[in-house]
This record gives C-alpha cells, structure tokens and sequence, in this order.
C-alpha cells in the first residue's frame, strides 16, 4: 500500500471514530428526593457513582418532571409530550390494594391497571432512536400498559426484562401478590427471590456487552426506592434493601425499629418507624448507585464514556423515607417538592466537567435532545412540547423554555419566569421562586397582577392541551 494512502488512512481513522453515533444512557429513580444525592447536598446518603457522574458533567438544580407521580411522568419522558396531549394525565393502577385486596388472576385480568396503556398513536423515543439504527433495550420499570400490544418490544426497544406497573416488591417481583416480571413479550418468574435492583443492573451490563460495537439506547428506570408494592403492612411501609448496604448506614440501624398504626387497609398494623423507613429508603439508593457505578465502569472498559450521554434523573418528587429539603411538599403534590428533581447530565468534550445549570429546563426536553444529537427523525405532524437542551448544558445558550405547566385532576399549577402559581386540594398560592424556592410566603394579595398573569398563561396551555388529537386511555373520542 503506497505511503501516501497509509498516512491518509490514519489521518482519517480517528475522524471516522469521532464521527459515530454518540451511545445514550438514560437512567431514571423512582420517588427519589431532591436532596437525596451526596452531590445535591446529602451528608447522609452514600452516592458515590452519582457524585462521580455530576463531578464528570453538569448538575441541574431547576429540572422538572411534568407530574409529581410516575406513569404520566414516564410517558411524557418516552413521548417529549405534555400528560394532557398524550393520553397518559394520570395512573394506569387499580385502588383497591390500597384497602388490603389481593386480586385473583380472573379478576386481576379485566382492571384498569391490566388493560389500560399508552395509546399506539403515541410515538416513543425508542421507536425514534431504532429506526436511526439505535439498538435500544429497556430494564426496570415499564409503567406504561401491560397488555402485548403496550410492551416495550412493540414500541421501538429490542430487548425489555423489567416489570410493567407502578410498583413491586422487591424480592417476589409481584405487585400486591401479582406477578409482573416480564422477559420482552413473555410474563416470567424465573429470578424471584432476587433483589430487583440487581437484576436490573445484570440485564444493562449484558446489554452493553452485547451491542458495544454499534449505536446503542440504554433505558435503565428502577423501581428504587420507591417503597415496596406488597400486602403485608410490615414490609409495604418502606422501600426494601439488602442487608450489606443497610450495614452501610449504622445510625439509623441503631435506631430502627417497628411500631403499630392503622391505616385503611390494616388495623393496628405493625409497620416501620421513621429510622427504619430512612434506612431501607438509604440503602436502596446506595444499592442502585452501585449499579449504577457498575454500568459507569462498564462504558470506561469498553472505552465508550467519551461518546455516550449518560442522564440521570428521578422521576417524581420524593416519598416515603425521602428528603426533599429545601423544598415544600413531595410526590403527589404541585409543590416543588413533588416535581422538581434531581439531575445530572455526562457528555464528556460537549458538557464542561463540574458545572452547574440553573436554567429552567424539564423532562419533555430529553426526547428532543437526544433525537437532534442521534440524528433521529421525528413524524411529521408529531407536536412535541420541549426543544433540544444540550447547548443549554453546555453554556452556549439560555434555556429555550421559559415557562411550564401541570394539571393532576383539579391539582394544578404553572412556572413561568420565576413565578408559580399551585391551586391544590394541599394548599396554594403565588411564589416567586428566585427568593423562595420553599414556597413559604404567599405573593397572592400583595401581587394580584402576577396572579392573574400567570392564571392566563395556564388557562391557554390547557385550551391548547384540550385541542390537542384526543388520545387514550382517558380522553373521550
């Protein structure tokens, strides 16, 4: 081979490298709270991996989800679309565990939670990123139907082990006594009895292995540390850890303990005290760090860190043995505290090491995101609801959004500027966040303008959302 061509060759070599498709990451925490992170302020929490991956990119501290609980939340991270305009603007769950009911399969076949999904219409991000030659997989939490035609397999992802409603138990992998664990399209108990986070972890590792060599979508929701979907009150009242890293937090070993309570569903019921609830909660989100450090170390074996976007964030406010300060509220509510979330974004050479974003920026922004950077195509006609935010974290622009907007039943509120508005059955008012980021003192009186400013600004994002193409499982049509 002439010299001339040799010299060439390696010239073009690194271009050609440096030129391929950037792999995606995208990891999502269940219920996780806002100060729950070593690196949002946590002097309690061990999260070494995550700590890691905000010293190696960008932390967020004005992200938000757009509804303070998991499936609508989930289904507009997938679709980059507002609740209220694809379909999913509240649960696919059914109540009556929540009185102590074990459904029986016949029974459990024909609920809501068993038949209801995200519409077909809808278009998902792994539909986006397969047909630009992604391989995407999915494990963990699938949230968004369980019927055949709903899975994950049918909406863009090669591969899917996880469970496909709102919650399990950890170990059992049942939801309130019903199996949920599913293999691609194939319902499956062939790992009960194996902690869920671990099983995750396993099935994302193998994935990673499988497709190193090619563009790959790893999509990796845990169910941690939401608290454990399971009839016995003892165990339901808390996430579920293992006991090595329960070790890891001997304080509040120390202080753990059982007590008894009523609740709907059981009368003097022995459940976890507070220390016991921080502990299992604690210990779950070092649990899932550690998986996740293993995944981080996986991309740094195969030399694939400096060509992947790895993104990371909870997918409500926290609940249960959570910690959400400064803000009011949690999970379920439109208070900060239910809908701002932890985040952190890696992209090594496109994201400055270290840095912090404190722009308003939200979930329905990673689709458009990761589509413009994977060179992904969205349908014509397919409305979608952010923009690209990657020039956003990397400093080279101010965020494109500048106002956002949640309705949860007669729950509602609105961001825009550094105004908020919430009208909730917990309470209300008007907030000027850039002073009170808790929420505490209510501007209503002393800024009425500002009140009706931003009651204007809502009620046209929901004539715009009631407009929208009706979808299911909800809207009428």
């Amino acid at each position: 081979m002439p010299l001339l061509l040799v010299a060439l060759l390696l010239v073009m070599l690194p271009l050609a490298a440096a030129a391929a498709p950037p792999n995606v990451v995208l990891i999502v925490s269940d219920d996780q709270g806002y100060a729950d992170l070593g690196c949002y302020g946590s002097d309690e929490v061990l999260t070494p991996a995550l700590d890691r991956l905000a010293r190696e990119g960008v932390r967020l501290t004005d992200f938000y989800v757009t509804w303070p609980a998991c499936t609508p939340s989930r289904g507009s991270l997938l679709t980059g679309r507002y609740p209220q305009r694809n379909g999913i603007y509240d649960m696919i769950r059914n109540e009556a565990p929540d009185y102590g009911h074990r459904y029986q399969p016949e029974e459990y076949a024909v609920t809501f939670e068993r038949i209801g999904g995200m519409d077909t219409r809808e278009v998902l991000l792994g539909e986006l990123l397969a047909q630009a030659g992604y391989a995407c997989g999915i494990f963990g939490k699938w949230d968004l139907g369980s019927l055949e035609r709903f899975l994950p397999t049918q909406r863009g992802f090669d591969d899917f082990y996880g469970f496909v409603n709102t919650g399990i138990d950890y170990f059992t992998h049942e939801r309130y006594g019903v199996p949920s664990m599913v293999r691609d399209n194939r319902p499956t108990t062939e790992d009960r009895g194996t902690y869920a986070t671990d099983l995750f972890c396993r099935e994302a590792l193998r994935f990673v292995n499988e497709h190193h060599d090619e563009p790959f979508f790893l999509y990796l929701p845990f169910n941690a540390p939401h608290g454990a979907s399971n009839l016995d009150p003892k165990i339901r009242s808390a996430a579920q850890s293992t006991a090595e890293y329960r070790d890891k937090y001997p304080e509040l070993q120390a202080e753990a303990a059982y007590v008894r309570r009523d609740f709907r569903y059981a009368k003097n019921a022995q459940v976890h005290n507070k220390a016991s609830k921080r502990l299992e909660y604690c210990a779950a989100v070092t649990q899932m760090d550690a998986a996740i450090g293993e995944v981080l170390d996986l991309l740094d074996e195969h030399e694939l860190a400096e060509n992947t976007i790895v993104i990371f964030f909870s997918d409500n406010g926290g609940s249960g043995g959570a910690d959400n300060e400064p803000l009011r509220g949690g999970k379920g509510q439109m208070f900060e505290g239910g809908i701002r979330v932890p985040c952190i974004v890696r992209f090594p050479g496109q994201i400055p090491a270290g840095s912090t974003c404190r722009e308003l920026l939200t979930s329905l922004e990673v689709l458009p995101t990761l589509v413009n950077l994977c060179g992904a195509e969205v349908p014509e006609g397919v409305k979608l609801d952010g923009d690209d935010m990657l020039p956003t974290l990397a400093g080279r622009a101010a965020s494109p959004r500048s106002e956002m907007y949640w309705q949860r039943r007669r729950d509602k509120a609105a961001r825009v500027g550094n105004w908020k508005w919430v009208d909730s059955s917990r309470g209300g008012g008007l907030f000027d966040l850039s002073r009170d980021i808790g929420e505490k003192t209510d501007l209503s009186e002393s800024r009425p303008e500002k009140l009706s400013e931003l009651k204007q600004h809502f009620a046209r994002w929901r004539a715009e959302m009631d407009a929208a193409e009706p979808r299911g499982p909800f809207r009428n049509y």
